[in-house]
Protein backbone atom coordinates (compact mmCIF):
# COMPACT_ATOMS: atom_id res chain seq x y z
CA UNK A 1 0.00 0.00 0.00
CA UNK A 2 1.33 3.46 -0.93
CA UNK A 3 1.51 5.99 1.91
CA UNK A 4 0.79 9.54 0.78
CA UNK A 5 1.65 12.88 2.36
CA UNK A 6 -2.03 13.25 3.31
CA UNK A 7 -1.89 9.92 5.15
CA UNK A 8 1.16 11.04 7.13
CA UNK A 9 -0.55 14.31 8.07
CA UNK A 10 -3.77 12.58 9.05
CA UNK A 11 -5.77 14.22 6.25
CA UNK A 12 -7.15 11.08 4.59
CA UNK A 13 -8.99 9.27 7.38
CA UNK A 14 -12.53 10.03 8.48
CA UNK A 15 -16.00 10.48 7.04
CA UNK A 16 -16.99 12.76 4.19
CA UNK A 17 -18.28 15.85 6.02
CA UNK A 18 -20.92 16.78 3.45
CA UNK A 19 -22.31 13.26 3.36
CA UNK A 20 -22.35 13.04 7.16
CA UNK A 21 -24.19 16.34 7.63
CA UNK A 22 -26.67 15.57 4.86
CA UNK A 23 -27.38 12.19 6.45
CA UNK A 24 -27.93 13.76 9.89
CA UNK A 25 -30.41 16.25 8.45
CA UNK A 26 -32.27 13.76 6.27
CA UNK A 27 -36.00 13.78 7.07
CA UNK A 28 -35.34 16.42 9.76
CA UNK A 29 -38.96 17.13 10.64
CA UNK A 30 -39.28 20.21 12.89
CA UNK A 31 -35.64 20.19 14.02
CA UNK A 32 -34.22 23.66 14.69
CA UNK A 33 -30.59 24.00 13.53
CA UNK A 34 -27.96 26.51 14.64
CA UNK A 35 -24.63 26.43 12.82
CA UNK A 36 -21.18 27.57 13.84
CA UNK A 37 -19.49 29.95 11.43
CA UNK A 38 -17.54 28.76 8.42
CA UNK A 39 -17.52 25.22 7.06
CA UNK A 40 -20.32 23.77 9.27
CA UNK A 41 -22.63 26.48 7.94
CA UNK A 42 -21.61 25.62 4.40
CA UNK A 43 -22.23 21.92 5.10
CA UNK A 44 -25.73 22.59 6.45
CA UNK A 45 -26.56 24.89 3.54
CA UNK A 46 -25.30 22.31 1.04
CA UNK A 47 -27.69 19.77 2.60
CA UNK A 48 -30.57 22.13 1.79
CA UNK A 49 -31.42 25.63 2.95
CA UNK A 50 -34.32 25.75 5.41
CA UNK A 51 -36.24 28.44 7.29
CA UNK A 52 -35.42 26.57 10.52
CA UNK A 53 -31.67 27.00 9.92
CA UNK A 54 -29.94 29.82 11.81
CA UNK A 55 -26.48 30.41 10.36
CA UNK A 56 -23.96 32.22 12.53
CA UNK A 57 -21.67 34.32 10.39
CA UNK A 58 -19.77 35.45 13.48
CA UNK A 59 -19.90 34.87 17.25
CA UNK A 60 -16.93 32.49 17.19
CA UNK A 61 -17.24 30.03 20.07
CA UNK A 62 -20.90 30.81 20.83
CA UNK A 63 -22.85 28.32 18.69
CA UNK A 64 -23.49 25.81 21.48
CA UNK A 65 -24.66 28.54 23.86
CA UNK A 66 -26.93 29.99 21.17
CA UNK A 67 -28.41 26.52 20.90
CA UNK A 68 -28.84 26.39 24.68
CA UNK A 69 -30.79 29.64 24.71
CA UNK A 70 -33.01 28.44 21.89
CA UNK A 71 -33.58 25.08 23.59
CA UNK A 72 -34.59 26.82 26.81
CA UNK A 73 -36.91 29.23 25.00
CA UNK A 74 -38.56 26.45 22.97
CA UNK A 75 -38.63 23.26 25.06
CA UNK A 76 -41.28 21.95 22.64
CA UNK A 77 -38.75 21.77 19.79
CA UNK A 78 -35.57 19.72 19.36
CA UNK A 79 -32.51 21.89 18.77
CA UNK A 80 -29.38 20.79 16.93
CA UNK A 81 -26.14 22.77 16.91
CA UNK A 82 -23.71 21.87 14.12
CA UNK A 83 -20.29 23.41 14.60
CA UNK A 84 -16.60 22.69 14.06
CA UNK A 85 -13.79 21.59 16.33
CA UNK A 86 -12.06 24.98 16.14
CA UNK A 87 -15.24 26.89 17.00
CA UNK A 88 -16.10 24.55 19.88
CA UNK A 89 -12.55 24.77 21.23
CA UNK A 90 -13.17 28.51 21.69
CA UNK A 91 -16.35 27.74 23.64
CA UNK A 92 -15.32 24.88 25.93
CA UNK A 93 -16.58 26.74 28.98
CA UNK A 94 -20.05 26.76 27.47
CA UNK A 95 -20.20 22.98 27.87
CA UNK A 96 -20.14 23.43 31.64
CA UNK A 97 -23.08 25.85 31.46
CA UNK A 98 -25.00 23.47 29.20
CA UNK A 99 -24.35 20.59 31.61
CA UNK A 100 -25.74 22.57 34.54
CA UNK A 101 -28.78 23.75 32.55
CA UNK A 102 -29.62 20.16 31.53
CA UNK A 103 -31.81 20.85 28.47
CA UNK A 104 -33.45 17.64 27.26
CA UNK A 105 -33.92 18.95 23.73
CA UNK A 106 -30.37 20.07 22.83
CA UNK A 107 -27.85 18.10 20.79
CA UNK A 108 -24.47 19.35 19.59
CA UNK A 109 -22.63 17.97 16.57
CA UNK A 110 -18.92 18.85 16.39
CA UNK A 111 -17.50 18.31 12.91
CA UNK A 112 -13.90 17.43 13.76
CA UNK A 113 -11.25 17.37 11.04
CA UNK A 114 -8.41 18.07 13.46
CA UNK A 115 -7.55 21.31 11.67
CA UNK A 116 -8.43 25.00 11.58
CA UNK A 117 -10.07 24.98 8.18
CA UNK A 118 -10.88 28.69 7.98
CA UNK A 119 -7.34 29.94 8.59
CA UNK A 120 -5.18 27.69 6.45
CA UNK A 121 -5.67 24.11 7.69
CA UNK A 122 -3.23 24.34 10.58
CA UNK A 123 -3.46 21.32 12.87
CA UNK A 124 -5.86 22.05 15.73
CA UNK A 125 -5.84 20.94 19.35
CA UNK A 126 -7.99 17.93 18.44
CA UNK A 127 -5.48 17.04 15.74
CA UNK A 128 -2.83 17.08 18.46
CA UNK A 129 -4.73 14.78 20.79
CA UNK A 130 -7.35 16.79 22.67
CA UNK A 131 -10.61 14.82 22.93
CA UNK A 132 -13.69 17.09 22.89
CA UNK A 133 -15.95 14.16 23.75
CA UNK A 134 -14.00 13.50 26.96
CA UNK A 135 -14.00 17.20 27.83
CA UNK A 136 -17.76 17.19 27.35
CA UNK A 137 -18.17 14.11 29.53
CA UNK A 138 -16.03 15.69 32.24
CA UNK A 139 -18.42 18.65 32.26
CA UNK A 140 -21.39 16.33 32.59
CA UNK A 141 -22.68 16.28 29.01
CA UNK A 142 -23.26 12.88 27.41
CA UNK A 143 -20.85 12.51 24.49
CA UNK A 144 -19.57 10.00 21.97
CA UNK A 145 -17.45 9.91 18.82
CA UNK A 146 -18.98 8.99 15.45
CA UNK A 147 -16.72 7.31 12.92
CA UNK A 148 -18.97 5.34 10.57
CA UNK A 149 -22.15 5.77 8.48
CA UNK A 150 -23.84 3.39 10.92
CA UNK A 151 -22.98 5.71 13.80
CA UNK A 152 -24.42 8.64 11.86
CA UNK A 153 -27.69 6.83 11.13
CA UNK A 154 -28.16 5.84 14.78
CA UNK A 155 -27.68 9.45 15.88
CA UNK A 156 -29.97 10.76 13.12
CA UNK A 157 -32.78 8.75 14.65
CA UNK A 158 -31.85 9.76 18.21
CA UNK A 159 -31.93 13.48 17.33
CA UNK A 160 -35.70 13.27 16.82
CA UNK A 161 -36.28 12.21 20.44
CA UNK A 162 -35.93 14.01 23.76
CA UNK A 163 -33.22 12.68 26.07
CA UNK A 164 -32.35 12.81 29.76
CA UNK A 165 -30.10 15.77 29.12
CA UNK A 166 -27.89 17.48 26.52
CA UNK A 167 -25.88 15.34 24.11
CA UNK A 168 -22.70 16.00 22.15
CA UNK A 169 -21.42 13.99 19.20
CA UNK A 170 -17.99 14.40 17.64
CA UNK A 171 -18.05 13.44 13.96
CA UNK A 172 -14.57 12.53 12.74
CA UNK A 173 -14.22 13.72 9.14
CA UNK A 174 -11.50 14.00 6.54
CA UNK A 175 -9.45 17.19 6.62
CA UNK A 176 -10.28 18.60 3.21
CA UNK A 177 -11.44 21.87 1.75
CA UNK A 178 -14.72 21.20 -0.04
CA UNK A 179 -16.43 23.78 -2.29
CA UNK A 180 -18.26 26.44 -0.31
CA UNK A 181 -22.05 26.49 -0.29
CA UNK A 182 -22.77 29.96 1.05
CA UNK A 183 -25.92 30.60 3.10
CA UNK A 184 -27.64 33.99 2.93
CA UNK A 185 -25.47 36.68 4.49
CA UNK A 186 -28.26 39.14 5.32
CA UNK A 187 -28.49 38.87 9.12
CA UNK A 188 -31.86 40.65 9.28
CA UNK A 189 -33.31 38.26 6.71
CA UNK A 190 -31.99 35.24 8.60
CA UNK A 191 -33.39 36.56 11.89
CA UNK A 192 -36.78 37.39 10.47
CA UNK A 193 -37.33 34.14 8.62
CA UNK A 194 -36.26 32.18 11.70
CA UNK A 195 -38.67 34.17 13.89
CA UNK A 196 -41.44 33.62 11.36
CA UNK A 197 -40.73 29.88 11.35
CA UNK A 198 -41.14 29.93 15.14
CA UNK A 199 -44.41 31.82 14.87
CA UNK A 200 -42.94 35.02 16.31
CA UNK A 201 -43.55 38.55 14.99
CA UNK A 202 -41.09 40.05 12.54
CA UNK A 203 -39.13 42.88 14.13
Amino acid sequence: MVTTVNDLLGLSSGLDRREAVAALLHDRGDLLVVTGLGSPGYDVHAAGDHDANYYLWGAMGAAALMGLGLAQARPDRNVLVITGDGEQLMGLGGLATIAIAKPKNLSIIVIDNGHFGETGMQRSHTGLGLDIAKVSQACGVEARVLRSPGDIEAVRIALRRKSKGPRLYVVKVKAENVPRSLPPRDAVHLKNRFRAQLGLPIT
